[in-house]
């Protein structure tokens, strides 16, 4: 069992019935769709502007979502490069309302360009 980071989290979110699979678990992609949105909330904000997906260096699932957990999703700078910057995300559920539960359930690396008006890559700001 966990507890939450002493941290702001990037994004929370509730998944519904629709999102899951055929055995009643949240599916894979929505939770890497969310993880792609919370790094790229982080992102953005270091390149002040646009960035783009590039790569997908880890992604762990370590316990099922269910519906009705209350996902959270961490994140903070890995790796700072020329254009890219890499975020490290931490995803927790919290479940069972009446004594709460807290699980770390998936773990992921993503690293994001900062795109030009032109589409292409541009220079991080410095800091």
């Amino acid at each position: 069992m966990h507890t939450l980071p002493q941290r702001e989290p990037v994004l929370r979110v509730v998944p519904m019935p629709a999102d899951v699979n055929q055995h009643g678990d949240i599916f894979g992609g929505w939770i890497m769709s969310h993880v792609d949105v919370a790094g790229g909330v982080l992102a953005a904000r270091r390149a002040r502007g646009r960035v783009a997906t590039v790569a997908v260096n880890s992604f762990t699932f370590k316990q099922p979502v269910l519906v009705g957990d209350l996902v959270t999703f961490y994140g903070e700078i890995a790796r700072v490069g020329t254009t890219s910057v890499t975020i490290a995300v931490e995803v927790y559920a919290q479940r069972n309302p009446r004594d709460i539960v807290t699980v770390r359930v998936t773990e992921a690396s993503l690293t994001y360009v900062a795109v030009g008006a032109d589409g292409r890559p541009r220079p991080l700001p410095p800091e």
